[in-house]
């Protein structure tokens, strides 16, 4: 049906308003589209960018390299050196077996390193690389490399790693480095981001430990650009973070070399010290292990054998061992009874060969006595019951005030792991912690050494310091750091009468000088270079009766575990003191044999600052000192590094 011009009109105003209200509809989104297009890319562009970037970019931090760690002379102890490694990335090695297998092809692996290697791949991402060959050499390095075709997945890498170049010297002072463990990370308050980093490397013992937080230094930053599963695409900057400081410690390298191979095979200790200053030179334990070995974990073998040997290679004696000070305690006794005013230096006490108190004898160790004796002889021949009665005057109480004062019975505030308290005892302490109360038979043990006192070689070097100089000596370790000098103050005077130390500084020069010294055999000749000193025998079972009446069994004929230590304390010259020396060997029988000879020899060597000569030692020693001498085993000299502020 053929439509009117009237109804084609209308329909054309229809369809007109229809496409101008869908149009209008239609400009009206593209205006709100344009809006909002503006509004992202315009107003909030800043926002939306840094969004982008976050997803896009990751900052990873940069473990900074160790401070350094010299000796008093410039010598580096702890330093770091460049670390070869071969490192897998799993999800582009493919099969893991078989790569690790085309690398065996290679290079030698070692299998607990593969082992180890494996667990770790299992706690990563597969696009983590883990190491798989540590401290490879380079030829390993270039042998990878050419064959990388056939190694997908296997590339060298070059880091650092904790180097101790004088291995087992300072095992003891500087302990060891070794990466973080979940234990650490317990005990430690500290939120360092470093510490999260995969095997990153911290102390675990000695100065290592102690100025952990001064040697690590702190982190760097890389930018890397990472796809949307963080698989690292390209680094965009670096920014490299702060070393850790450089320390120079007060200990001395040629001394410390000597005093570890002058103590040998022994279980024993020695600690130098200048009594001046209070600077440690030495400080010497054996046997001893090397630090090395635990930097990238020590084998299961190797530390066992360390933990089960009954000389205890770990533990730093002079530091943590405590002993029983034996007659080298005896000089604490006199100096109380002295100060006290209940003896005088010409007062004499008759030995006989014992001192019965109730029930009980105390024996003097000479078994027919040493006859009447003043404070000198007593300290010469080292008798007994000079003190037993001493202590029975003044009392514990007053000889335990006289040990703190002399540097006994405290822990000293270096930079040490588990240094030693030592003890020092009281009645009150007898009495909290072995619930009885204390009878005037602990102070007659007390006051020879035994019973319930112990100290470490540090304090006991520390105690002869002060009796030297009538100064509160205290030990230093640190000496700079980056360079900068640690403050130093003056040592105070003792509150201890100088005539009272005068006196007991004698009887300890006749103690090598006198007639019947214990420690004759063990004196310096050269001019100017006499030392005083004490021995000390301390006992570590109890004699019966049964075996006093039938002859003491000697220590040659006993088990080395039950055989007396020997210590010997001194310091030189004795007119004009510079160095005190301490010497512990464990279960070495009698101090004058065993622990003199070496505390003699040491002595020297600080003195001369290297070997002395023979005429240093009485005629008769010196065939015997010269073979000793060639036996040593001593480093050749070693040269300063140059400056000692941050690597």
């Amino acid at each position: 049906m053929k439509r009117s011009p009237t109804d084609n009109l209308k329909s054309e105003r229809l369809v007109s308003r229809r496409a101008l209200l869908v149009g209008g509809v239609q400009l009206g989104l593209v205006g709100l589209l344009a809006g909002r297009m503006r509004f992202l890319q315009v107003d909030q562009a800043d926002q939306y960018r840094l969004l982008a970037d976050e997803n896009r970019i990751n900052i990873r931090l940069l473990p900074p390299a160790r401070g350094l760690i010299f000796d008093r002379r410039g010598v580096l102890l702890a330093g770091n050196e460049q670390n070869y490694r071969i490192v897998i990335v799993r999800e582009d090695a493919g099969d893991i077996d078989q790569a690790i297998a085309r690398l065996g092809r290679v290079i030698d692996l070692d299998p607990d390193r593969i082992a180890q290697a494996l667990k770790e791949m299992g706690r990563r991402s597969s696009f983590v690389p883990v190491t798989i060959a540590d401290r490879v050499s380079w030829q390993d390095v270039a042998e990878v490399a050419v064959n990388a075709p056939a190694l997908p997945g296997i590339s060298p890498e070059v880091g650092m790693s904790r180097s101790y170049p004088l291995d087992s010297d300072f095992a003891h002072v500087l302990g060891y480095v070794g990466p973080v463990s979940d234990y650490d990370l317990s005990r430690m308050d500290d939120n360092d981001p470093l510490l999260q980093i995969p095997r990153f490397q911290i102390g675990k013992s000695g100065v290592e430990a102690k100025l952990e937080r001064k040697l690590r230094g702190s982190a760097g930053t890389r930018r890397i650009e990472v796809n949307s599963v963080g698989r690292v695409m390209r680094e965009l900057d670096r920014v490299e973070g702060q070393s850790g400081a450089s320390v120079q410690l007060t200990v001395d390298q040629p001394l410390q070399n000597f005093v570890q191979a002058r103590l040998g095979n022994e279980a024993a200790s020695a600690v130098v010290m200048d009594v001046e200053t209070g600077d440690v030179l030495a400080l010497g334990s054996t046997p001893t292990f090397d630090p090395n070995k635990f930097v990238h974990g020590i084998s299961v073998n190797d530390y066992n054998a360390l933990l089960e040997d009954e000389y205890r290679p770990l533990a730093s004696k002079s530091a943590q061992g405590t002993y029983p000070p034996g007659s080298t305690f005896k000089m604490v006794t006199a100096l109380a009874a002295l100060e006290d005013g209940v003896v005088d230096m010409d007062e004499k006490i008759t030995c006989t060969g014992y001192t019965e108190l109730a029930d009980r004898r105390f024996h003097c160790w000479r078994r027919g006595g040493h006859g009447k004796v003043d404070l000198v002889r007593s300290l010469r021949e080292s008798c007994d019951v000079f003190y037993y009665e001493l202590a029975q005057r003044v009392g514990i109480e007053k000889i335990t005030l006289m040990a703190k004062k002399l540097g006994l019975g405290q822990r000293h505030d270096l930079p040490l792991s588990g240094i030693a308290q030592g003890l020092t005892p009281t009645k009150a302490w007898k009495l909290e912690n072995r619930n009885a109360e204390w009878v005037i038979g602990d102070s007659l043990n007390a006051s020879i050494g035994q019973g319930f006192v112990l100290a470490s070689p540090l304090q006991l070097a520390i105690m002869t310091a002060r009796i030297s100089t009538g100064k509160a000596i205290v030990p230093r370790l640190v000496r700079s750091l980056d360079g900068i000098e640690e403050p130093f103050e003056p040592p105070a005077p003792l509150d201890i009468d100088p005539e009272n130390l005068s006196a007991v500084r004698r009887g300890m020069y006749e103690v090598v000088y006198g007639q019947r010294a214990t420690a004759g055999r063990s004196r310096i000749v050269a001019d100017g270079m006499r030392m005083a000193g004490k021995t000390g025998t301390s006992q570590v079972r109890n004699i019966t009766a049964a075996e006093r009446a039938t002859g003491v069994t000697s220590n040659e004929d006993l088990p080395w575990e039950r055989r007396d230590h020997a210590l010997f304390v001194c310091y030189a010259p004795h007119d004009a003191p510079k160095y005190a020396v301490s010497v512990v060997v464990e279960h070495g029988g009698g101090g004058s044999v065993a622990a003199a000879p070496i505390a003699r020899d040491i002595m020297l060597q600080a003195l001369y600052d290297g070997l002395p000569p023979l005429s240093a030692y009485p005629s008769s020693q010196r065939s015997t000192i010269r073979e000793m001498q060639q036996g040593l085993d001593l480093r050749a000299p070693i040269e300063p590094t140059e400056g000692r502020g941050r690597a």
